[in-house]
Order: C-alpha cells, then sequence, then structure tokens
C-alpha cells in the first residue's frame, strides 16, 4: 500500500502488513467484480452497467430513490449466486482479498433467507454458508466466523425464525446476530425479541445504525437491542453524550469511510468522524462493507484513516487493536493477534 511518510514525518509501515480483524463484511458486496461477471455469463444474467464496468457505480442512499438503487444492485448480485460451487468460491475468494489487506480474522454477514430459494432452503443454505467458511479458513488460514443479519424490511417473526437458526449453529462458526438495511424503516424495538433470542443463545448483538438515520438510531440499538457492537455507528459523533456512552462500554462502532461517502452519508472522506471517535475513546473496528459496490477493501479504509485524518501508525495500530478486541475472535487468538500488532509498529 503506497504511502511513503506518516504524520510525524516518519516513513510509513505497509498498511496491508499491519495484522487487523474484519468486523463488518457483507456477504455478496464481498464479491470481486470479476467473479461477479463470470457468474452472470455462466447463469446469462443480464447486468446493469453499473455492475459491468468494473467501477464502484455512483450512489447515494441519502433519499429513497438512490437507497432503491443501491438494493436493486446488491439484489441482481445476489441473484448469480446459484450453487454450492458459487458459494465456495465467493468465500475464498473474499478470503483471499482479506488475506491480502492483513486480515486475521473475518467475521462476515449474511442472511441466509436471500440464498435459500435456490439452495434447497433456509438450512441448507446456512450448512453450504458454513462449509464454505471452514474450508476458505483452512485453505487460506484466516480465522472466519459469520454473523447472521436480519433483515429490518421483513417481519420481525422472520428475524425471530433467523434468530433460532443463528443460535442453532453456534457451536459451527456462527458468532453473532445482526440486523441490516435502511434503519430509516420501522424500529429496532420490534426486533427485541429476536436479539433476545440470540443473546440468551451466548450470540453478539451487532445491529446496523447510526449511518442513515442519525444517533437516535444508535441508542435504539443500545437501549432495545442491548448491542455489543454497532454496525456503522458513525452518526454518534453527532451527540457527545452517547459518545461518552459508547466509550464508558467499550462499545465498537464498525466503521466504513469508503462506504460512507459512497452513500453520501458524508461528502468526502474527510468529513468521516473517525477522529471525534477515537479522541472520545470509542473503540472502532474499520470495515469495507461491501467493496464490490464501494470499489475499496480492507487495507483502505486504514489509508483513508491515514491520508485523510492524519492518523500516525501508532494511532493506526490502536485501531487494529481495537478491531481485535471488538471481535469475537478466543482470547489466544487476539493474544497473538495484538503480539503481532506491536511487532509491526516496532518493526
Amino acid at each position: 500500500m503506497e504511502s511513503s511518510r506518516d504524520r510525524d514525518g516518519a516513513a510509513a509501515r505497509d498498511l496491508r502488513r499491519l495484522p487487523k480483524a474484519h468486523l463488518h463484511l457483507h456477504f455478496t458486496g464481498s464479491m470481486r467484480s470479476a467473479t461477479l461477471l463470470d457468474l452472470a455469463d455462466k447463469y446469462g444474467v443480464h447486468l446493469p452497467e453499473a455492475l459491468r464496468s468494473g467501477e464502484p457505480p455512483r450512489l447515494r442512499a441519502t433519499d429513497e430513490r438512490g437507497w432503491f438503487r443501491f438494493q436493486r444492485l446488491y439484489d441482481i448480485a445476489r441473484s448469480c449466486l446459484r450453487a454450492p460451487e458459487d458459494i465456495q468460491r465467493l468465500v475464498h475468494e473474499a478470503a483471499e482479498e482479506d488475506v491480502r489487506d492483513g486480515s486475521r480474522w473475518l467475521e462476515i454477514q449474511v442472511d441466509p433467507t436471500s440464498y435459500a430459494p435456490r439452495l434447497g432452503g433456509l438450512i441448507p443454505a446456512l450448512e453450504i454458508i458454513l462449509d464454505a467458511v471452514h474450508t476458505a479458513s483452512r485453505d487460506t488460514g484466516l480465522g472466519i466466523r459469520v454473523l447472521i443479519a436480519a433483515n429490518r424490511m421483513k417481519h420481525p417473526l422472520d428475524a425471530r425464525t433467523l434468530a433460532r437458526l443463528a443460535v442453532r449453529y453456534a457451536d459451527q462458526g456462527v458468532i453473532g446476530f445482526g440486523l441490516s438495511n435502511d434503519e430509516r424503516r420501522g424500529f429496532a424495538r420490534d426486533f427485541d425479541r429476536a436479539f433476545a433470542i440470540a443473546r440468551e443463545g451466548g450470540l453478539l448483538a451487532a445491529p446496523h445504525g447510526g449511518e442513515l438515520s442519525g444517533p437516535a438510531s444508535v441508542r435504539d440499538c443500545l437501549d432495545d437491542l442491548h448491542a455489543g457492537r454497532v454496525g456503522h455507528g458513525v452518526r454518534a459523533a453527532e451527540d457527545p453524550a452517547l459518545l461518552r456512552r459508547l466509550a464508558e462500554r467499550q462499545v465498537t462502532c464498525e466503521v466504513c469511510p469508503a462506504s460512507n461517502v459512497a452513500l453520501g452519508v458524508y461528502e468526502k472522506p474527510e468529513d468521516v468522524p473517525l477522529r471525534t471517535l477515537f479522541d472520545a475513546g470509542v473503540p472502532m473496528a474499520l470495515g469495507a462493507d461491501d467493496p464490490l459496490l464501494f470499489g475499496s477493501r480492507l487495507a483502505a479504509q486504514y489509508e483513508l484513516a491515514r491520508t485523510a485524518h492524519g492518523f500516525s501508525d501508532a494511532e493506526l495500530a490502536e485501531l487494529a487493536r481495537q478491531s481485535v478486541r471488538g471481535s469475537r475472535a478466543p482470547e489466544d487468538e487476539q493474544r497473538r493477534l495484538l503480539a503481532e500488532i506491536d511487532a509491526w509498529l516496532a518493526a
């Protein structure tokens, strides 16, 4: 990763060699553009120019029309995943990309109901996904776990079904339960029972909040869903009291800088409040969100922190530590990764 100097004038270290955990990556959105083109050709799926060009599409999801366009592109891409071998390829390639970017631990987020119609049902779909995760982890050496996410655009009873399924597979690679899609729609409290099922089953609660909606949606994640981690959470920067609460409870926010700019949450990388969250003591785990649509992967998020926000290598190492501490990696794995981060900084 090219960048010659940090803010203190010292030679900047290679951010791809910085060990880190990746805690916010969506399943279909992790796909390589070339793979999408291959699969679309295989199944005769017509891709719009926004997905054919190889360049990230121009998206602005701060209004209903923009979000609908984003969701439509995502759904078209997902329709190209139709067979177990497609799932295997996607996960293996996502793992390869993460390893290349210095990731040592990945928690990938998926709603298996989206893939169930083409993969033989809900349980077969999840088992195919978990099998692909185990194979990719074995082949690449990357620790990979799954966070099952309900869709807040669907009925809360569907979320309860998913929560029970997630708990059932907690000893087979599922570590958490989330809530995705547009947080401007519906109320977090409508999904409180699903999250209670997940928490009682020992799973991490990690709903989306504070992306397209303001700080109130982050508070709802904490109050109604008892979140241990928040997907995005950047809009908490608008509420000093909420920042203090996140810092005191050490609730990790899965911040995705490139995604925030691509979707119009902020106009430019410098506007993403990384420094505000960091200085307030709110732990962060930088994530790529949907590289297929936003055009950048994990190491690029750290590069944005360096170039757009002036994070020194010591501060970037601390961001990597926060990602590890916010993960569900076993304690011995966390200790090993934290030592590797210290070694990167000392090099």
